[in-house]
This record gives structure tokens, sequence and C-alpha cells, in this order.
């Protein structure tokens, strides 16, 4: 049996998934590098997802700790959009995807993670990016470190 080395796994599996918010701690930090946080604006922020679905999966949430969409102010929301925007014409100049999953997960039964604070996925795809391995072993292959995509995604980020 083949055996695949992915040791930041382990943070996820033994973490303690407590009550307390990741959106509201990262927002709340000035530790941007260590947070991987990629862009501040007034109303919102992006990051890189710590456990991502695809390599360059990044979230855009709310600095205001809200359930729902139907929450959101009109500038919170239309800022989440322009960062979408951005968030995609970055990824474009650094990964150079075939497509995209852009999305939200409303509530636990809808697959939210973090069902608690609203926020959006954008996830860059490749033709072939999903083979056997999710489909037989459930595990999935990530080709790249987050510290060396946060490197190259923050020396792309638009200035102003």
């Amino acid at each position: 049996m083949e055996k695949l080395w992915a040791p930041w796994r382990a943070n996820y599996i033994l973490a303690k998934h407590g009550k307390r918010c990741i959106f509201c701690n990262k927002q709340k930090s000035k530790k941007d590098k260590t947070n991987y946080v990629i862009a501040r604006g007034k109303h919102v922020f992006s990051i890189l997802n710590l456990f991502p679905y695809n390599n360059g999966h990044i979230m855009v949430a709310p600095y205001r700790h809200v359930r729902d969409i139907t929450e959101l102010e009109d500038r919170e929301l239309l800022e989440m959009l322009r960062f979408i925007k951005e968030s995609q014409r970055l990824l474009d100049n650094v990964l150079k995807p075939e497509g995209y999953n852009i999305g939200m997960n409303l509530g636990k039964v809808a697959g939210a993670g973090i069902a608690s604070h609203v926020h959006l996925h954008i996830v860059p795809r490749w033709t072939g990016d999903t083979n056997f391995m999710p489909v037989v072993s459930g595990t999935k292959i990530i080709s790249q470190s987050l510290d060396s995509l946060y490197e190259k995604l923050k020396a792309n980020v638009r200035k102003g």
C-alpha cells in the first residue's frame, strides 16, 4: 500500500473545534501571514482555507459575525462580491485555473463547516483535478504548501 504524506492534516484532526469562530479570531489578529489573510477591505477580508478542497481555495468573510446572507448589509455584500472578482483575478494570474466553483454553504445541513459566520468559497478547478483518490480512498491531494501559495498570492495582490 502506498502512503501519502500530509502532516498538516494532523492539525485539523487534532484541533479542538470549539465554539470560537475562526473568522472572528483571524480577522482580529494582526498576524496576516501566519493566518494566511490575503486581503482586507473595509467590511470583509479574504483568507486561504487551511483545509482546502483544491489548491488556491480562498474564503471571503465579513468582519461582522452574522449567520446568514440575509443579515448582510448591502455594503458588506457588495464588497464580498468585489473580493470574489479580485480573488478570481489573483488566482488567474498565479495559478491559471481552467474554471471555478464559487459559492456558499448556509447552515450545517448544507455543508457549512462554520455555520455561524457566513462566508464565500472560491475554489479553482482544473481538468482532471478530481481523480480516483477521493473516490477510492477519500483522499484529496493538494500539490502546494499554504506558505508557498500565500507568498505567491501576496506578491500578486493588486495595490489600491
